[in-house]
């Protein structure tokens, strides 16, 4: 992959593959859409060793960190918006399917409380979570939530993840090389940021305590 990826980066076509992976993979959770980004920042960082180092090849030959940053989050928030459209008028049968799942209830019911305090952490965090994307932007389109307070915290998601995988396939083969070692090196960070998110996304979130439980709580005492 590493090899088939290092041959795009002297055509534009590198950031059109990075963004229609990115953008379906929120309807597609399979997709390696990470990895791809981390490889082609690899092969950036290859390739940017290899013009200041030996003195061969032009800058042009080496993609732009900041084109594949800005391509990456464009296209999250663009499918973050896509599902969030279509789970808004998907009618009684999205409902139905919601209902169903208890992971996707939990989720709505949980960005519903966030976005109601004003916050949206829960939509960066669930960014790097497998399938997580999905969920909360499903989650969000079913429960109507305001775009004003759902599109925001996407895009600084979809910022902060991109940011992330390209700086860890950058820095990754800068200092480990351009190999397989230092890019699934690479793609084993994002992954532990991903196990991480999850288990921070699924865990309980804390009810508040109401005035008239914490009197009696204090009367018990």
């Amino acid at each position: 992959m590493l090899e088939s990826v290092a041959a795009l980066t002297s055509s534009p076509w590198i950031y059109v593959v990075v963004a229609a992976s990115v953008l379906l993979d929120v309807f597609l959770p399979l997709l390696p859409s990470g990895v791809l980004v981390i490889t082609a920042a690899t092969a950036a960082a290859a390739g940017s060793t290899t013009v200041n180092g030996a003195g061969e090849g032009t800058a042009g030959e080496v993609p732009s960190l900041v084109v594949l940053i800005l391509c990456a989050a464009t296209a999250s928030v663009l499918g973050d918006l896509v599902a969030y459209r279509l789970a808004w008028r998907g009618g009684d049968w999205l409902d139905r399917a919601i209902a169903r799942s208890r992971r996707l209830t939990s989720a709505q019911e949980r960005l519903g409380a966030a976005l109601s305090r004003g916050g949206g952490a829960l939509v960066i965090i669930a960014r790097f979570a497998p399938a997580g994307r999905s969920v909360v932007s499903l989650g969000a389109g079913a429960a109507h939530r305001r775009k004003r307070d759902f599109l925001p915290w996407s895009a600084l998601a979809g910022l902060a993840w991109a940011g992330y995988s390209v700086g860890l396939g950058y820095f990754g083969g800068r200092w480990l090389g351009s190999t397989w070692f230092g890019t699934a090196v690479s793609v084993l960070a994002l992954f532990v940021a991903g196990a991480l998110a999850a288990f921070l996304v699924k865990r309980p979130a804390t009810r508040p305590v109401s005035p008239g439980r914490r009197a009696a709580s204090s009367s018990l005492r």
